[in-house]
């Protein structure tokens, strides 16, 4: 005789298979199974020239059996860059870069920006330098991808840590291709055509006079990118805007523009969409400027917290 178990007699609870949006809010709960698949991709990816441990969900790996220290054989140089094209961000410990060696290693993957901005190191012009102490705190906790007011912004960026606080200053990397395919087919539709006004006023001119903002915009006058990208590597489809240079959504009003930007953007906040970077002395992150956008905690004040950039210039942004 079969016997029948409590737990086949009692009522079953019905929890969802997939997301959902929260009544009332442009929030979503529930599974994330838009993930499984690239997750499970990662998982199975393996090496010839290092090793590659998979540190989150869809992004980020820990990349060993490198020494960034040394002039790297091409066939490396292309092994990494397919890499970041799959991982969105590489880290490396152990690192201790000298910045002539930052910039030689960043140069293998493309030409080099110089911010107009930023101080750099004045050994390198290349290399920005983030220098956070008692006296100058850090601001860019805000999710972004770099200098999407340039026509051609940013492929990919390079940071070394130089001197990091004990406690806090960790970075996090949010996935654009997860955050866009986790957005309703409705959205999506919605989004698909659409473009987006960048400005560097935004960020960087705050404290400038009418002068000098206004010769700046004569070298770096808003561009418009699609708010839904092609990446011109893989050939997926990512979100591409931001709040700390996204002026405005091309063609909506005011009102509706913020609104949908800011839905958009909230896709980055998702922990299920991210991985975290705590820093130590020459750790070294590499991401992709396109397919991740960062956050740079500013948790650590009045700590010290010293990094240096290099940043590859990249194509222009296309749907």
């Amino acid at each position: 005789m079969t016997q029948t178990t409590a737990a086949e007699t009692e009522p079953r609870t019905h929890y969802p298979v997939s997301s959902f949006q929260l009544p009332g809010f442009p929030l979503i709960a529930g599974p994330f199974t838009h993930l499984v698949a690239e997750r499970d991709r990662l998982a199975a990816l393996r090496w010839q020239h290092f090793d590659a441990r998979q540190v989150g969900v869809t992004l980020g790996a820990e990349i060993s059996g490198v020494d960034l220290t040394r002039e790297l054989p091409a066939e490396v140089i292309a092994e990494l860059r397919r890499a970041l094209h799959e991982y969105k961000v590489l880290f490396f410990r152990e690192q201790p870069l000298t910045p002539a060696q930052h910039v030689a290693f960043a140069a293998r993957f493309g030409t080099l920006e110089v911010h107009p901005f930023i101080p750099s190191n004045t050994e390198q012009p290349e290399l920005v330098r983030f220098e956070k102490t008692p006296t100058m705190a850090g601001v860019e906790n805000i999710w972004h991808h770099d200098v999407t007011w340039r026509p051609q912004p940013s492929m990919g960026a390079i940071l070394h840590a130089v001197a990091v606080p004990e406690i806090g200053g960790d970075t996090l990397f949010s996935d654009m291709y997860a955050a866009y395919e986790a957005l309703d087919a409705e959205t999506r539709n919605r989004i698909d055509d659409l473009t987006a006004t960048h400005d560097y006023t935004r960020a960087f001119g705050r404290g400038q006079t009418a002068e000098a903002q206004e010769a700046m915009r004569a070298q770096h006058p808003p561009v418009s990118h699609p708010v839904v990208c092609t990446h011109e590597a893989t050939g997926r489809r990512h979100l591409y805007v931001n709040r700390i240079f996204v002026d405005r959504i091309d063609g909506m009003d005011p009102e509706a523009s913020r609104d949908l930007l800011d839905r958009l953007c909230r896709q980055a906040d998702y922990p299920e969409h991210q991985v975290r970077l705590h820093w130590e002395p020459d750790t070294v992150a590499f991401w992709d400027n396109r397919a991740v956008q960062h956050y740079a905690a500013s948790d650590y004040w009045p700590q010290t917290r010293i990094m240096e950039r290099a940043s590859i210039v990249g194509p222009r942004p296309a749907r």
